[in-house]
């Protein structure tokens, strides 16, 4: 499956290769590149083509799951699941969500400029990351 080389993971990356993999799973469904109804790759498949341990794609899909992001189809395959109730663009965030994603933006971004970036560069390449599924 094609999808397989969308996921960026780096065995050099001090973040353990199952957050590395959720993480990417997560990313490519928020830009659109994995929709809802989209089958990802097997277990299996998934595993030989990143070169990582089987039992590390099952748990990552398996809590994938738990959380309600994908679904598995016995027999048939592990899909991307429609978000309960409303969209997730369109759901109401409480204070505490916002007030989590305002402290992460304020860490991801001073870490980008401790690299070296501009608030600007950072801002144009999420904007382009975005834009990717599109």
């Amino acid at each position: 499956m094609a999808m397989t080389n969308a996921f960026d993971i780096d065995a050099r990356d001090p973040m353990p290769l199952y957050a590395q993999l959720e993480r990417a799973i997560r990313f490519a469904i928020a830009t659109g590149r994995l929709n809802v109804g989209d089958q990802l790759p097997t277990v299996r498949q998934l595993a030989v083509n990143l070169r990582i341990n089987a039992n590390t794609v099952a748990k990552v899909y398996a809590e994938l799951e738990r959380v309600g992001v994908v679904e598995t189809r016995r027999g048939v395959g592990t899909f991307v699941r429609a978000p309960d109730n409303k969209t997730a663009t369109t759901r109401r965030r409480t204070a505490a969500q916002e007030q989590r994603l305002r402290a992460l933006s304020e860490r991801f971004l001073a870490e980008a400029v401790t690299l070296g970036f501009s608030p600007a560069e950072v801002l144009k390449h999420i904007r382009s990351r975005v834009g990717e599924g599109e």
